[in-house]
């Protein structure tokens, strides 16, 4: 009986620990799934592109999500508690030209993360930014690493 109830404990730590980094995986993949439309922006006089999320993405608007990513050393931003966030290291993020930018995001920690070059998993409510050229697409807010 004893020993039944060991491996029924470790089955279920073994499905849970499987399920989140299955949904980080996951998470990243679903937002890659986006298009595109051009619009004219009166401001700057010229079309740009503007992001249309499809019905998996706007799904996670609002939710809690867990991502596995990178801290991307970004000049400009105030402290470890906001910071640029890829699916990708530095050599290969958007912002290095290797990637989309439906594969970066702004955190917003409700703690400081230290920086570090590894990869690190991260939790947080999801926002989704379909207007303001000024900032990324996707914001991550209360943020808190996983640990």
């Amino acid at each position: 009986m004893r020993g039944l109830i060991h491996i029924l404990f470790l089955s279920f730590f073994i499905s849970t620990t499987g399920h989140l980094s299955a949904q980080t995986e996951n998470t990243w993949k679903t937002l890659s799934k986006i298009t595109y439309k051009k619009q004219m922006d009166e401001i700057l006089g010229f079309k740009i592109d503007v992001p249309v999320f499809s019905e998996p993405i706007k799904a996670l608007e609002g939710k809690e999500v867990s991502l596995k990513g990178y801290i991307i050393p970004v000049e400009g931003y105030k402290s470890h508690t906001e910071f640029i966030f890829s699916a990708y290291p530095y050599n290969m993020c958007f912002f290095c030209g290797g990637a989309g930018p439906e594969t970066v995001m702004e955190v917003k920690a409700t703690e400081p993360v230290k920086y570090v070059a590894d990869q690190i998993t991260l939790k947080g409510r999801l926002v989704l930014n379909p207007d303001d050229i000024n900032r990324l697409m996707y914001i991550l807010e209360d943020a808190s690493l996983v640990k």
